[in-house]
């Protein structure tokens, strides 16, 4: 059965980023919660949002639905105590920085796997649940620490479903690429070059390519699959992908390209739905399924249809990544993307 948002409790971990700030707006703007927790352990960063709210919504919109738990996702009593009696679990703590993942990788681990586990022991103290996990396209065949956590975190979230019981528990991935304008995206990052009047821009490589998405798509992705999901499935949106020359061009056409390499555990191009797992690839008009690899202790699923979505099976060596992407930007298209900053 599929899940309504309104009247019902919802708990954000990581719930001050840009994310989980944008999230919360949404969901107080086009559906009518119960409650909407908000977790993380920056207490600054929550007194700020709490503010911000203020300002945008009623006194008493924030007051009847916004709750502030200031926690870590490492603390499983604390966690736990958040989750109690909730309907729906948008995990989106993380680590993300790779080169800071890279050197202090127990650190990335003790956040991004030991806190999704901590997440899902929370969660099976619930009797009606869905629980959905935030991925990257950084954890398809990984090659830096930041993936491969984010890659573990997938698979105890899939794994989770045969933990469930007779519970209406339900676990789910979303994978998606980079959020175009996030703090930590190149973009931000070449526009204030440009402001500063600096014609030389550091590339990594002149043929490297990204996958991108809007924040509010992703949003909408998320939401949207939290209320189809089957239990066990990787969500990944069809998004269009951009090369970095084009940025570049789009941002100061007259830039100098300056290349510097690609950084400790970077790759030339990005994947989300890796060639080794095309026999579970299930392509839809507007998204890709990849189905568990594992064998849950329930009826077989079928996840070839969901509503009025119906998708069909990819072909034998089909790979969906950001360097064969059938969408890119183009220099317009990425400078339209510019002009909603």
């Amino acid at each position: 059965m599929n899940m309504n948002l309104d009247d019902k409790t919802i708990l954000i971990t990581g719930g001050t980023g840009t994310f989980g700030k944008a999230l919360v707006r949404k969901l107080l703007t086009e559906y009518k919660p119960k409650k909407i927790i908000i977790y993380s352990r920056d207490e600054l960063k929550q007194h700020n949002m709490l503010n911000e709210l203020s300002e945008s919504f009623s006194s008493n919109v924030v007051e009847k639905s916004i709750r502030f738990f200031i926690g870590d996702v490492r603390d499983q009593e604390r966690l736990t105590m958040a989750a109690s009696d909730v309907d729906l679990i948008i995990h989106a703590a993380a680590l993300k920085q790779v080169p800071a993942a890279e050197y202090n990788p127990m650190e990335a681990i003790k956040t991004n796997i030991h806190g999704a586990q901590n997440v899902i022991n929370a969660s099976l103290n619930n009797d009606n649940l869905h629980v959905v996990a935030l991925s990257t396209d950084k954890a398809a065949n990984p090659i830096n620490l930041y993936g491969a956590t984010k890659l573990a975190s997938d698979k105890l979230f899939v794994s989770a479903n045969n933990l469930v019981g007779t519970k209406n528990i339900k676990f789910s991935v979303v994978r998606y690429g980079n959020v175009f304008g996030s703090r930590g995206s190149v973009m931000p990052f070449y526009m204030d070059l440009h402001k500063k009047g600096i014609n030389k821009f550091p590339v990594t490589d002149k043929n490297m390519t990204r996958f991108w998405i809007k924040l509010e798509e992703a949003l909408n992705f998320v939401l949207d699959k939290s209320m189809i999901m089957k239990g066990g499935e990787i969500f990944v949106p069809k998004i269009p992908s951009v090369n970095i020359v084009d940025v570049v061009k789009a941002v100061n056409p007259e830039a100098e390209l300056e290349i510097v390499g690609i950084r400790p555990g970077e790759k030339l191009h990005e994947v989300m739905c890796p060639q080794d797992e095309y026999q579970k690839i299930i392509e839809f008009d507007t998204f890709f399924v990849i189905e568990p690899s594992i064998k849950f202790n329930k009826p077989q699923t079928d996840f070839s249809e969901y509503e009025k979505f119906k998708g069909s099976r990819v072909a034998e060596g089909f790979e969906y990544n950001s360097k064969d992407n059938k969408n890119f930007l183009t220099i317009s298209e990425i400078k339209e993307y510019i002009n909603m900053l």
